[in-house]
């Protein structure tokens, strides 16, 4: 199965296994919880994926990385204790506590969460020495003579051997205590993340042309060559932050990430001919509305994988806004509701409303960072919650500045608010009128084609783009989208996002 379909059966399995019945056992008894065991190639993104699962069902994670353990630190060390048997007393061999299983413990004490999820990865890349120790933790849920806790479901991975010479089978009785899912790349189901994760727009294109170079392993004259996942999302931020330096994108610093010549050397090409396009085609004026007779006709003759790029180009470019957007939305309602709080608590300040704000912006933080140790918050919602502690921040440095001029402390703090609520309105439709400039560009140069469903169909399957259309609306997208995309696959993914408030709370500042 894909990464997508994996981790979905990951989040059920937890779910099912943390059912509890009317007097509080676990309707799957501990016994009869099999550990997961994930088998792919490396860096599809099957350690991603338990954290995601983590968050999303609200439990703990202890994760590790095995091969970095010796047998000492898997099972503990050994001490003497003395025992009495039949009135005889004897000098018996005991362990320490394993030091992962002292994790989750430590993970308990400093969450409060009793349920979690430990993960072992390359589970069968071990040494020699903990290979037994490593049967007996799937076969029997131990380290040494230390139990993992009830409430905590195993994951662990694995590469196939082919994929790793330090890799080995597992036998029958062991296989037979776990529940195996293998994982294949696929770069549909990665396509999804990408998006969220705003991937380059220069790869995400560059792999709908040359899909077979999203995954490859193999082995050469020069040793064995690679692109994988997470190489592309590596590359991705790399590229980022150099263009942000004005420095350059070259073959070399590709292969550093993407270490297959070919497929590096091929995605520089591609990376110098997107960067021309976009110099070419003007993408920014599109998006403004601006576009000539000249780039039309141009693109119109041009061979379809340049007509993709500059599709790429556009959605890129849309989908960096649409994510803004998105983040200013979230800001917007947070800050929303911790000026609800604020007016709730209002009557019982002793007089200082600026000194009250900043006590919510302190716990907002202080709240934050229990949500960290928890892992219940990923980079997006630190962000969110950062940039509201500092609006709070803000109106109450403005109260105190304004002084005796600020009567109605509520008034004043409402009246800056107002002002971010109509940026916030400004910024909405900025963005839809850059999303119709598109449409109007792509009706002129391509009509009802191939092209269009390229562009509608990405639109629908973009989680910002489809969230944004959802709650702004979109005229020429509702259009070309019942005329063009099947009736059950527009269907489908709507229904993904439907479920989403119009706000963080379902409520409107």
């Amino acid at each position: 199965m894909n990464i997508k379909n994996a981790k979905e059966e990951i989040r059920n399995t937890v779910r099912a296994y943390l059912q509890r019945d009317e007097s509080g056992d676990y309707r799957i008894p501990p016994i009869r919880q099999r550990p997961l065991l994930l088998m792919g190639p490396p860096g599809i993104g099957k350690t991603q994926i338990i954290g995601q699962v983590a968050r999303e069902c609200g439990v703990a994670l202890v994760a590790y990385t095995i091969t970095h353990h010796t047998r000492q630190s898997a099972i503990g060390l050994p001490f003497i204790r003395k025992k009495t048997y039949g009135g005889r007393e004897y000098s018996v061999t005991e362990y320490t506590m394993s030091e992962i299983i002292a994790s989750v413990y430590d993970k308990m004490e400093r969450t409060g969460l009793r349920e979690g999820i430990l993960f072992i990865d390359e589970i069968n890349c071990v040494s020699e020495t903990l290979v037994p120790t490593m049967l007996q933790f799937l076969q029997g849920k131990t380290f040494g003579n230390q139990k993992v806790p009830e409430g905590w479901v195993i994951v662990a991975a694995g590469n196939p051997p082919e994929y790793n010479r330090s890799a080995r089978e597992f036998d029958i009785v062991t296989l037979d205590r776990v529940r195996r899912i293998d994982v294949e790349p696929d770069f549909g189901a990665w396509k999804e993340y990408a998006y969220r994760q705003s991937i380059h727009g220069s790869i995400l294109s560059y792999l709908e042309i040359r899909r077979e170079n999203f995954y490859r392993i193999e082995t050469t004259p020069d040793g064995v060559q690679f692109a994988t996942a997470r190489g592309w999302e590596d590359l991705s931020e790399m590229i980022g932050m150099r263009e942000a330096l004005g420095l350059e994108v070259g073959q070399e610093l590709v292969l550093q990430y993407i270490q297959n010549t070919a497929v590096a050397k091929d995605f520089a090409n591609y990376y110098e001919l997107y960067n021309k396009y976009r110099e070419d085609y003007h993408v920014d004026e599109i998006l403004n509305g601006k576009f000539s007779e000249r780039a039309v006709a141009k693109l119109q003759h041009a061979r379809f994988d340049e007509r993709l790029s500059v599709i790429g180009l556009l959605l890129s470019r849309l989908n960096e806004r649409f994510r803004q957007a998105d983040a200013t939305d979230r800001l917007t309602d947070a800050v929303f509701r911790g000026l609800k709080d604020w007016k709730a608590l209002l009557p019982e300040t002793d007089g200082a409303p600026d000194a009250l704000l900043l006590r919510l912006a302190r716990q907002m933080e202080e709240e934050l960072a229990a949500r960290k140790e928890t892992g219940r918050t990923d980079r997006e919602e630190e962000t969110v919650a950062h940039r509201c502690a500092r609006a709070l921040e803000g109106y109450a440095k403005a109260l105190r500045k304004a002084e005796g001029q600020a009567a109605d402390a509520f008034s004043f703090v409402k009246e800056r608010f107002g002002e971010d609520v109509a940026r916030r309105k400004d910024e909405i439709a900025s963005v839809s009128a850059m999303l119709e400039h598109a449409f109007d560009f792509m009706a002129v140069a391509f009509g009802e084609s191939q092209e269009m469903v390229v562009f509608v169909t990405e639109l629908t399957a973009n989680f910002y783009s489809a969230k944004f259309i959802l709650q702004n609306g979109c005229g020429p997208y509702d259009t070309y989208s019942r005329d063009l995309m099947p009736g059950e696959q527009r269907k489908k993914i709507l229904e993904e996002i439907d479920g989403l408030p119009l706000s963080g709370n379902g409520e409107k500042p």
